[in-house]
């Protein structure tokens, strides 16, 4: 049953729905996606300061932000990969849920723009997701005080990222506090019972999203590879504890579950959130529906506790 302070909007969204990714192009598809996020966002949040910087890696260069909040406490410091279904998204369509996290959480927060395909497709994303954990680990005084911990987190396809970043390495000694995982995306070819329900008029299409799966993956064909399907990862022991927040009304619903499962069944300790009767990205939505808001802020709450528990 969707959330009562959600229905107006997806019955607005519902009457009048997007195009299908294929009728537009990249350049297209980004600037709507990045004009839909500057209509749900609302104010931004204050936080101390914002600096945009560059993530040097080996032979590319991504864009980053940094947020420093109000009463920066040095426990963490959290690298955010934003949402877009592989192909959109950037610093600015989830610059407002960083500040509100960050300002909850008293953590900095380090923004990510991995590379988007179909200009780079698979596994350009994943590349740029574990080298940017393995060098922010390597070099976090640079952006936080030495003593903080390190916090992975994405928001949809970049969950996806942290999932697949946080698996490969497990083993390295990256001292990772946590991954958290916002609504992931688990693979091209999950069927459930969630992507049946809630398949079409959800705010995520499955159509569109297997549409996008097909222009990140390109010629690759492996579709049981784990950096593709991280619900295909044979072993996960020895992953960072996990906090995954799932929407009841997502079709991404139930394979988030599977993972979590996934991850417990392999002595990982796991949080499972899951927001009644809201759709997937509710949680970038708060200029719209307030509603999203508090529940923004629980998940700050339960972050929180997770790095001091691990402190």
């Amino acid at each position: 049953m969707i959330h009562p302070a959600m229905e107006p909007f997806l019955r607005e969204a519902q009457e009048f729905p997007r195009p299908h990714p294929s009728t537009l192009t990249p350049v297209a598809r980004r600037a709507a996606y990045r004009e839909r996020a500057a209509l749900l966002r609302g104010s931004p949040e204050d936080v101390a300061e914002v600096t945009d910087l560059s993530i040097e890696l080996d032979a590319r260069t991504l864009a980053a932000r940094l947020y420093v909040p109000h009463g920066d406490d040095g426990r963490a410091l959290v690298v955010f990969f934003h949402g877009g279904s592989f192909v959109a998204g950037d610093l600015d369509t989830h610059d407002a849920l960083c500040r509100r996290l960050s300002s909850d959480t008293k953590m900095r927060f380090l923004s990510v723009a991995y590379r988007l395909a179909p200009e780079d497709p698979f596994p350009a994303a994943v590349n740029d997701a574990v080298d940017v954990v393995r060098q922010v680990s390597a070099t976090r005084a640079t952006y936080a005080g030495p003593a903080a911990r390190l916090v992975v987190m994405g928001d949809s396809a970049g969950a996806t990222l942290v999932a697949v970043a946080a698996a490969l390495t497990r083993d390295e000694g990256l001292d990772v506090a946590a991954q958290v995982l916002l609504y992931p995306t688990l693979g091209p070819e999950v069927l459930t019972d969630s992507s049946h329900s809630y398949a079409a008029g959800f705010l995520l299409d499955v159509d569109h999203l297997r549409y996008d799966y097909g222009q990140y993956l390109a010629g690759y064909a492996d579709r049981t590879d784990p950096r593709v399907s991280p619900l295909l990862f044979p072993d996960l022991a020895g992953s960072p504890p996990a906090i995954v927040v799932v929407a009841q009304c997502d079709p991404l619903r139930d394979e988030a579950v599977a993972y979590a499962g996934l991850l417990e069944h392999f002595g990982v300790p796991v949080e499972l959130l899951e927001a009644e009767g809201m759709p997937h990205g509710f949680l970038s939505m708060g200029g719209r529906v307030p509603e999203a808001l508090a529940i923004v802020d629980d998940l700050a709450a339960h972050l929180s506790a997770r790095v001091t528990a691990v402190a």
